[in-house]
């Protein structure tokens, strides 16, 4: 489950955010890659550079927002798939809102070329830095958690071991993921890091900290909800993985003149 999360999530942001934005501005896309989405600058104006510089994240919240947000009011769903869709949410979430921080501190990435050229420069990356802290420190916990909450149990102590295996172990293999494609990049070991390690392993680093937090159960919370081992996600998983690794990794087109 962790893998499929978060290679979905990456293809949402890397395809469907930056790809369709660059197909609906009118660019040139040259290549979709498991870590980045490449086009021809060329043949996109100033502002639509910004548009799809800005699509990945905007999308990531398109999807991860109503999904959470639908999570909490359908006690039906299978723990499989109320899992599943939790986990792909925040995924989707944390990476939108920590890209603005990563923006904002290292100014590189998405965030930093949508404000290229804005001054006063400082005051805008502090801007980034204050809205991404904002978003991912408090608005993320307050969405995320209340649907995490059914698998957790009234037991302050098994509350905490459980919030760690369902959020600790996700986010390490997940990151691997991440990593693991990352390595057949076109582009060399500096692309992984910036991009593949700082998403992975830093934009949904709340996920290895803050759901094991000691905190009062829900009102509503009874028998916890429990995710058994099954055959057919696993299956699943190692079919998109496979795709995401080999395929994705490497890339599908060629790189545009200059990058």
């Amino acid at each position: 489950m962790s893998a499929l999360a978060y290679s979905i999530a990456n293809v949402v942001h890397e395809g469907v955010g930056h790809g369709g934005a660059c197909l609906l501005v009118g660019a040139r896309p040259t290549m979709l890659n498991a870590i980045f989405f490449d086009y021809d600058e060329a043949t996109a104006t100033e502002t639509a550079r910004r548009i799809i510089s800005a699509a990945g994240s905007v999308t990531n919240v398109l999807v991860g927002l109503p999904l959470i947000a639908w999570l909490r009011n359908r006690s039906s769903v299978s723990p499989h798939w109320r899992y599943f869709l939790w986990l792909f949410s925040a995924v989707n979430l944390l990476t939108a809102f920590g890209y603005l921080l990563y923006s904002g501190i290292g100014g590189i990435g998405d965030w930093a070329r949508v404000i290229e050229g804005a001054r006063p420069a400082i005051l805008m990356r502090v801007a980034l830095v204050a809205a991404g802290a904002w978003l991912y420190f408090v608005v993320a916990p307050r969405l995320l958690m209340p649907a995490l909450d059914p698998f957790l149990g009234r037991d302050p102590e098994s509350r905490t071991a459980r919030a760690r295996r369902l959020s600790l172990v996700p986010y390490l293999a997940g990151g691997c993921t991440l990593i693991a494609a990352g390595l057949f990049n076109p582009l060399g070991m500096k692309v992984t890091l910036i991009s593949a390690v700082a998403a992975g392993f830093g934009g949904t680093s709340l996920l290895a900290w803050y759901p094991a937090l000691p905190r009062e159960p829900m009102p509503d919370t009874e028998v916890p909800l429990g995710v058994e081992r099954g055959v057919g996600w696993i299956v699943a998983a190692v079919v998109v993985m496979l795709f995401f690794v080999f395929v994705l990794g490497p890339g599908i087109g060629t790189l545009a003149t200059g990058s």
